[in-house]
């Protein structure tokens, strides 16, 4: 299936996951109370978590949170929370738990952290317990669905443009089935659409703190996750023990900075196009680099492959090769920078469609071994939280002019990032969206990583994820891709894992090398580009 734009800035979803095959192990949790939720919101008893296996022999083990549908009213309806873990598995003294959000917004934690579960560091598995989370509203956990059943949630996608639309008629198709989307979904579930908030899922994180008996908490955030920490770290800035937030988005461009009159989109504010731009431009020339038999898009130079690349988009705005449309490509092209892993799969599908020939899409990874491996994952999930959370222009009429303003600065990757809020124009705000102070002084310092070529969250975003929260350190991963957690640095985990286990901060200015440049073989790397001392190692 193409990837719909909404979903193109969800973060390492099924498509760039990678896989693990883990022991079993079978844990129960402790449940705690301690102080009232912060917020505003009174106190709420933690829910109880009764463990058992995910699935027959499953490494993982699984349980249902039950927690209030508005803290402001906890008497009221409630609803459930879909929760993963991973015990550590020694040896060492076990720290405590490390809580996961794989981004999103929509990204299912229970899916997702099995999926990625070898990405963490060696010893935050050994000395933590991993779980993770399907957020209120998504997956397997209380979830947005408009629609009364699959036919019908895939009957509305297959009528509008694949990617992005091109022309006035597809645009004019776009913007009425998001109309469309955003009725179904006022009248299926409402009051569900009111509390899917990034404070509402802070709120749930912190239960979970207390459900496993951390008197702090310890969390690790990628892409959207950020966001989710960063709004935790200020409801709850007593709790945080260490936070490590991992390809960024500015706070003040998620909330437009808490203005609701918004000019740009959210990712044109976050610079999402221009960081595409940037990434596929990196690709295509290390492309044109080295040989076909690595790069099998490689036209010999640089220069020819990226004029090769134009002059494949510019052919298939005229003639598609089957379903693959202009946009499509671009669309996939543009999530398919998200791992360096793939790169190579890229070229492959890219040149297939120079030689006019339909590719094979990305593969989806084997299922984890968790109840239900493929939840629904419809795109209004993100978009109750993305368009109730961060301002977008409510005009549709608007949207033509800032496609053509973000292609003149950032080419095709400024085509697909202007339409990926395109649904958000009728979208209703959520009451309880947080907007700020970003800057309440939290109980520890906040690590925070970011990639130099990142194509969805452009590297300015961690620095101003710095310059935001009050106490924070900025880890640069000189590298490509989305998060430094999908597209490995030896020197990155290394610094994160002293950072989770004792707290010790990489020093000011530390600059990290990813372990495998892309179109190469592993090779000696890893190591400190800028301060920090010496970690570099050898990956096989």
């Amino acid at each position: 299936m193409p990837p719909h734009p909404l979903r193109g800035f969800i973060a390492s979803r099924r498509r760039h996951a990678a896989v693990v095959a883990a022991v079993m192990i079978c844990s129960t949790a402790v449940t705690g109370q301690d102080g009232a939720v912060a917020g505003g919101a009174p106190s709420v008893p933690a829910p109880q978590l009764h463990w058992s296996p995910c699935v027959q022999d499953s490494p993982y083990d699984c349980a249902t949170a039950e927690v209030p549908l508005d803290y402001g009213n906890p008497g009221g309806r409630s609803i459930e929370l879909a929760v993963v873990k991973r015990k550590a598995t020694g040896p060492g003294r076990r720290v405590g738990t490390l809580f996961f959000n794989p981004g999103g917004p929509g990204g299912p934690g229970t899916v997702q952290m099995p999926q990625n579960y070898e990405s963490f560091p060696r010893e935050v598995r050994e000395r933590f317990d991993i779980v993770s989370w399907d957020p209120r509203g998504i997956g397997s956990s209380t979830a947005v669905n408009c629609f009364e059943n699959p036919e019908a949630a895939a009957d509305w996608a297959a009528g509008k443009p694949a990617g992005f639309p091109v022309g006035e008629k597809e645009r004019a198709t776009f913007i009425a089935a998001y109309e469309d989307l955003v009725r179904r979904c006022r009248q299926r579930d409402p009051e569900l659409l009111s509390h899917v908030s990034t404070a509402d899922t802070a709120r749930d994180l912190d239960q979970l703190r207390r459900s496993v008996g951390d008197p702090q908490l310890t969390y690790y955030g990628i892409s959207y996750g950020t966001i989710l920490g960063a709004t935790y770290a200020n409801l709850f800035p007593g709790k945080v023990r260490a936070m490590t937030l991992d390809s960024n988005i500015g706070p003040g461009a998620w909330t437009n900075d808490a203005s609701d009159d918004a000019r740009l989109t959210t990712f044109l504010r976050v610079g999402s196009d221009r960081s595409a731009a940037a990434t596929l431009d990196t690709f295509l020339d290390l492309c044109g680099s080295t040989t076909t038999a690595r790069c099998a898009f490689s036209a010999g130079t640089p220069e020819a492959t990226r004029d090769k690349f134009d002059r494949l988009t510019e052919r298939l705005r005229k003639e598609p090769v089957d379903t693959w449309t202009y946009a499509r490509t671009v669309a996939d092209t543009v999530n398919s920078l998200y791992l360096v892993s793939g790169w190579a799969d890229l070229a492959g599908r890219l040149q297939e469609l120079w030689q006019g020939r339909a590719p094979e899409p990305a593969p989806f990874p084997p299922a984890p071994p968790v109840p239900d491996p493929s939840p629904y994952l419809g795109e209004e999930q993100a978009a109750a939280v993305l368009c109730g959370d961060s301002p977008n222009p409510r005009d549709a009429g608007a949207y033509p002019a800032l496609e053509e303003a973000s292609a003149a600065r950032a080419g095709d990757a400024g085509r697909f990032w202007t339409w990926a809020t395109a649904g958000c124009t009728a979208w209703p705000t959520s009451p309880d969206r947080y907007t700020g102070p970003w800057d309440r002084r939290t109980a520890n310092p906040v690590l925070v990583v970011g990639t130099a070529y990142d194509p969805s969250t452009a590297y300015p975003n961690s620095r101003a994820m710095v310059e935001e929260l009050a106490d924070a350190r900025l880890l640069t991963n000189e590298g490509y891709g989305h998060t430094a957690l999908l597209n490995p640095s030896t020197c990155v985990q290394e610094y994160e894992s002293r950072y989770f286990v004792d707290g010790t901060l990489p020093p000011v200015g530390t600059t990290c090398r990813q372990d495998t440049p892309p179109f190469s073989a592993p090779e000696p790397s890893g190591g400190v580009a800028t301060g920090g001392g010496g970690m570099a190692a050898v990956v096989s």
